[in-house]
């Protein structure tokens, strides 16, 4: 974390990191089945979203490796992350219009926070990867929490951290246990399609979605919402 900036009018912008910032999701899902594979669970990419998608690995582990002790479990679990980093270094790339939006906020004044089920060597590669590590006043990793999503505390601790109101920020989630997770905390949801339907993300909480964060309908949204 670095220090901490605060916005008079209790604003913030929250997201999420893989499938948000970067479409890095095809690649979780090659990494899942190489690990996972031989343990008899193959996913195409309508369970991954049902099943995998934005899950923490400690529940992972419980669903498809109930018969493996814990310490086995995390080893697994940690081999696909080292695997999915191997696939992802060098192929990180921004959403259509994310540079855009981050500097819009930061002439605004309103401080941005990084909240994520990934562990933390996933999600400082990939926001240095895309040169925004510095955007962020906060990276809550779920895992380091008592509950990460879609539990609301990682979302809550967002919150905390640059003291900002849920009613007036907004957050950017692209699975359903993250939507929940900022919803529950409060916080407006704009749902990013680049796994799920819109019906989908609005089915788990989302006010609306959007392809990328070059839409028309959200900029104007954004415009409004954060009065800039």
């Amino acid at each position: 974390m670095i220090e901490a900036s605060y916005d008079a009018m209790g604003r913030a912008l929250l997201f999420d990191i893989d499938g948000t910032l970067a479409d890095t999701d095809p690649l979780h899902l090659k990494a899942f089945n190489q690990v996972l594979g031989p343990h008899g669970h193959v996913f195409d990419h309508a369970r991954f979203s049902r099943e995998l998608q934005g899950f923490a690995n400690v529940a992972i582990g419980e669903r498809f490796l109930p018969h493996e002790a814990p310490e086995r479990r995390a080893a697994i679990l940690d081999e696909k992350e080292e695997v999915f980093r191997a696939l992802v270094a060098g192929q990180i790339a921004p959403l259509p219009g994310l540079m855009a939006l981050l500097d819009r906020a930061d002439a605004a004044g309103i401080p941005m926070v990084a909240v994520t089920n990934a562990p933390r060597l996933n999600a400082e590669l990939l926001l240095s990867g895309l040169g925004i590590t510095h955007r962020f006043k906060a990276l809550v990793i779920g895992a380091e929490l008592p509950h990460g999503k879609p539990h609301p505390l990682p979302y809550q601790e967002g919150l905390r951290f640059v003291g900002a109101r849920p009613e007036t920020s907004i957050a950017f989630e692209d699975s359903r246990t993250g939507v929940q997770s900022a919803t529950a905390a409060g916080i407006p949801t704009v749902g990013i399609r680049t796994s799920l339907s819109h019906a989908d993300l609005v089915a788990s909480g989302a006010v609306t979605s959007a392809s990328a964060f070059d839409d028309p309908a959200l900029l104007a949204r954004l415009a409004n919402a954060m009065t800039w």
